[in-house]
């Protein structure tokens, strides 16, 4: 007996995945080894680089709020240990968005932690 072979799936599965490879330089558009080994190297950057895109945003507003708090000779350690004693819930997003667009509210928060 003849062997069988889904024909049918197994190509609409490469299509499904050659799909993804549009845009890309090269073989890796229209070979499929070489599409599908770099759409599933791209999968793995895709998932390791949406973590370390929150380090890099944490570490951006923790620039920016040290930048700002130093104008009022305050380092970023001490602002935060004051800021968590005097029960100011405002997180590290929204104090760079205020060092940055917001300076005299960001001087108003700074007082208060003094």
């Amino acid at each position: 007996m003849p062997r069988s072979v889904n024909v049918v799936a197994a190509r609409a599965r490469r299509k499904r995945m050659m799909e993804h490879a549009k845009g890309y330089f090269g073989r890796k558009k229209n070979v499929w080894t070489v599409a599908k080994n770099q759409i599933e190297k791209s999968w793995l950057y895709a998932y390791r680089d949406r973590k370390a895109r929150k380090r890099e945003f944490r570490k951006l507003w923790i620039q920016r709020i040290n930048a700002g708090v130093r104008q009022y000779g305050l380092s970023y350690s001490v602002f935060i240990g004051k800021l968590g004693q005097s029960d100011i819930q405002l997180n590290r997003k929204v104090l760079a968005d205020l060092a940055m667009n917001n300076p005299e509210a960001f001087k108003a928060v700074v007082d208060a932690v003094k």
